[in-house]
């Protein structure tokens, strides 16, 4: 029965991480869908490239600063245990990967592809596996602290802040030091619309990208006796919400709706396993109503070129769904409990300091030694034929 049951745990976890490896697809059709055509290759290739940078750095050096524990070991001890720890680095691996998968969304466009790459391998190998041990791996003493003076620890079941606070506060600061696409804000004060070139493959990406979510948060979970329809129901009810509350804020923008489910699902990763789903329709529909005020603002207020709008859907519906387990969480709201509001904000504040921080660090580091911009010619032709010599969909067939 104990073959039989770690067998089961690893199946179970396997099938998370390919659900979760699945939204890799999700981010680059959804940013295949939004930006110009003349960039539409560069988002495939550049999800792909950072995911593969990420497996080989995370493999060797994440993996181990986050958990204490490395592969240099021979392939019988991996196999132990019908090889759980392989593909619980594997499901692991595809959250930590997720980071410059956000990022990329950020800086579309306008970026060099090498220099995203290394700080791919800054990022996964040493700045998400240092706050990602902290919070998951009881790293540094952090939780212990919090548990003394709150009466919990810091609570982040499926990553709202781990992962998507995080990617969206470092992208943050890549695309401040980035600066607007060519021509988007002109001297005049009037802005060059952009819009998404295939509302079809935005739609894509966002439904793989829901798809996939529930991998993401159920199979957190990592073991099958421990896996709870609680968070997958708490999943299907914030999506929901984002998804509606974003339909009537965005005025029936397909933008707008096709992102309102990604808002609810980064809203609810933190405390899923704890809401009631009610608690977590509203969780949602506040991520919904952040997502797309917060958009409208960056872009046209504030003049912050964030293409995808990862700062507002990532950073700040992570920053809330960071809080929000911490009140939707509680027993008078239906919630299971166990949970602190006070633990809850300084988790969520020390993950969006370090993003942010790091974030400037590292792109402003690539930004003063390779440069992080294409130049103005390049980026006018578009990345696709700057950068990879070949459109998405050739004017011509070559005729032999």
């Amino acid at each position: 029965m104990d073959a039989l049951q770690q067998g089961a745990n690893t199946l179970f976890i396997l099938l998370g991480a390919v659900m979760v490896l699945a939204m890799h697809a999700g981010f680059a059709f959804l940013e295949l869908g939004t930006v110009r055509r003349k960039n539409q290759v560069n988002a495939l290739v550049k999800i792909l490239a950072d995911f593969s940078v990420s497996t080989v750095v995370y493999f060797a050096v994440g993996y181990s600063v986050a958990y204490g524990t490395h592969f240099f070991v021979g392939a019988e001890q991996l196999a132990a245990q019908n090889g759980y720890s392989l593909v619980k680095f594997f499901f692991l691996l595809t959250f930590a990967a997720a980071i410059p998968a956000i990022i990329s969304g950020g800086i579309a466009e306008r970026a060099k592809f090498w220099p995203q790459l290394i700080a791919t391998a800054v990022l996964v190998g040493l700045i998400y596996p240092l706050f990602e041990g902290l919070a998951w791996n009881q790293r540094f003493g952090v939780q212990a602290w919090l548990l003394a003076h709150t009466g919990a620890e810091f609570h982040d079941f499926a990553g709202s802040v781990v992962v998507h606070a995080l990617g969206g506060w470092v992208a943050l600061g890549a695309v401040l030091l980035l600066g607007a696409r060519s021509n988007r804000y002109r001297k005049d004060g009037a802005i060059s619309a952009h819009p998404p070139s295939s509302i079809p493959f935005l739609a894509l990406g966002a439904w793989v990208l829901t798809v996939g979510w529930f991998g993401f948060n159920v199979m957190s979970a990592q073991t099958l006796d421990k896996v709870s329809g609680l968070v997958a129901v708490n999943s299907l009810m914030a999506m929901v919400g984002g998804t509606l509350v974003a339909l009537v804020m965005g005025k029936n923008d397909p933008g707008f709706v096709h992102n309102g489910p990604l808002a609810g699902l980064v809203a609810v990763c933190a405390g899923s396993d704890l809401m009631h789903p009610l608690g977590a329709l509203a969780v949602g529909g506040v991520a919904g109503a952040i997502f797309v005020a917060m958009f409208t603002l960056t872009q046209n207020k504030w003049k912050i070129d964030d293409v995808l709008g990862v700062w507002p859907l990532h950073g700040l519906c992570g920053t809330w769904g960071g809080v929000a387990a911490g009140i939707f969480g509680l027993p008078v709201l239906g919630g299971l409990g166990g949970v602190s509001l006070g633990a809850q904000c300084a988790g969520t504040l020390m993950g969006v300091s370090w993003a942010f921080f790091s974030g400037l660090l590292v792109y402003g580091l690539l930004k003063m030694t390779v440069g992080l911009r294409m130049s103005q010619e390049q980026e006018f032709d578009g990345a696709d034929l700057s950068i990879h010599k070949i459109s998405a969909t050739p004017e011509r067939e070559a005729n032999w």
